[in-house]
């Protein structure tokens, strides 16, 4: 990396913390006085504290459930009647719950894996196994892009931890269902299957973090099918989603007929087509990150720390490291934050760390935003209906989940604390 990285990032470190932007009182109780979440102690009381908001929200879902107000229902394609399985966010305070088939049913299944990763209690193992198995039958859905969000973070993170064969055939059947999607003569797997009015075949960067389940269900099978497509996938991806400063697109609408072809870039959770949506450069950094992981390729490291570079020397990242919700909004600093978004960055930078020269520099900038977001984004335990960071945002252009809880924050907020706590103890992340 150049000079100027190097000095960007040391400028980053030695920044002063701020006070929190937006978030409120110390956490209450022994597990909430620790003065560093980077150290063995600091660990053990964050995920005390996490063990016992679970416990809250785990309360809340079956009064939730019983309810099943318009709050709880959600609105995805297909869902209507279906059985509430997951705790997504809040809506005007109160518990929203969602189907299996919404993208985000697979996130606290896999939150509750990491709390049993972490505490190795039966307690946290059976409960998972309870919630995993409600969303087993989207295995069959073949109208998502989303397997690796629902799938490989619920079974795949279980499988990780049991071995259990039934998962490793969920992954599998999934990996096959989600190959459907991918369309030969473009070379990518379709994102959405909505207003097809609006798009030929379009494709979300968010879908660079769905390639981990074919990667690793090309290695359980020996299939190398899966392999490729991701890999077809990745390199179109890189090809046609960057600018030339590395910043990403959201919506990339392919013409389906024409390898190479592009109709159009656009966005559709950005402030803009040309602005820099902030969880979309935390999908980009992470899943060349996981790319080069499987496949040693240096092209896919090289990506994922030039995107990095974006997302550290933007002038508009905030001293605490917690991005706004996109790095072009026109109102910063009056802008909300993305705790999601910062939660995504620090668990991508502690795997690229593994890999790059730059490693001990991407290693303490992850420390950084976990510290952050655990001194001042963490919800008093007993509030926010259990869930863990406050302050983020799901789509600001539709106001909606605007400076809320999101279940998928603090499923990679929980992963960032155990890659950094495994790097710690000089331990490899994956096996």
């Amino acid at each position: 990396m150049t000079n100027r990285y190097t000095w960007a990032i040391a400028a980053l470190l030695s920044s002063s913390m701020p006070a929190a932007a937006q978030t409120g009182k110390a956490l209450a109780g022994k597990a909430l006085h620790a003065k560093r979440s980077t150290d063995t102690l600091g660990m053990a009381a964050v995920f005390a504290a996490a063990e016992a908001q679970t416990r809250v929200l785990l309360d809340a879902i079956p009064k939730a459930r019983a309810a099943r107000s318009a709050l709880t229902a959600g609105g995805t394609p297909g869902s209507a009647g279906g059985v509430l399985v997951s705790p997504r966010t809040l809506d005007s305070g109160a518990l929203r719950l969602v189907t299996a088939r919404d993208w985000t049913s697979g996130f606290f299944p896999g939150v509750l894996w990491q709390l049993y990763d972490y505490t190795r209690k039966p307690e946290w193992k059976g409960t998972a196994q309870a919630y995993t198995d409600l969303i087993e039958n989207e295995k069959w859905n073949s109208g998502t892009h989303d397997m690796g969000f629902k799938v490989y973070c619920s079974f795949g993170t279980g499988y990780a931890l049991t071995n259990d064969p039934r998962y490793k055939d969920v992954i599998l059947q999934s990996a096959r269902t989600l190959s459907t999607r991918f369309n030969k003569t473009a070379g990518v797997l379709r994102s959405w299957d909505h207003n097809k009015q609006k798009w030929d075949f379009p494709v979300i960067i968010d879908n660079m973090m769905n390639l981990e389940l074919l990667f690793a269900a090309s290695r359980l099978s020996g299939d190398s099918s899966f392999y490729r497509i991701a890999v077809s996938h990745a390199d179109n991806t890189m090809r046609n989603h960057f600018r030339p400063d590395y910043s990403s697109y959201h919506v990339v609408d392919y013409d389906s007929t024409a390898f190479g072809s592009i109709r159009k870039k656009t966005t559709h959770q950005g402030y803009s087509d040309a602005s820099a949506w902030s969880r979309g450069q935390g999908w980009a950094l992470y899943g060349y990150t996981m790319c080069y992981r499987e496949t040693r390729d240096p092209r896919y490291l090289q990506q994922a720390e030039r995107v990095a570079a974006y997302v550290l020397q933007h002038p508009n990242m905030p001293k605490d490291l917690v991005p706004y919700w996109d790095f072009n909004a026109p109102g910063i600093p009056a802008e909300p934050r993305d705790a999601s978004a910062a939660a995504v960055i620090a668990s991508g930078l502690y795997e690229l760390s593994t890999y790059s020269k730059e490693g001990r520099r991407y290693r303490a900038v992850a420390d950084k935003i976990v510290q952050n977001l655990t001194r001042s984004y963490r919800a008093p335990v007993g509030t926010a209906q259990g869930f863990l960071l406050l302050h983020s945002t799901g789509s600001k252009p539709a106001n909606s989940e605007v400076d809320v809880p999101l279940n998928y924050a603090d499923y990679y907020y929980l992963e960032a604390l155990l890659r950094g706590n495994k790097l710690r103890k000089a331990k490899r992340l994956f096996p």
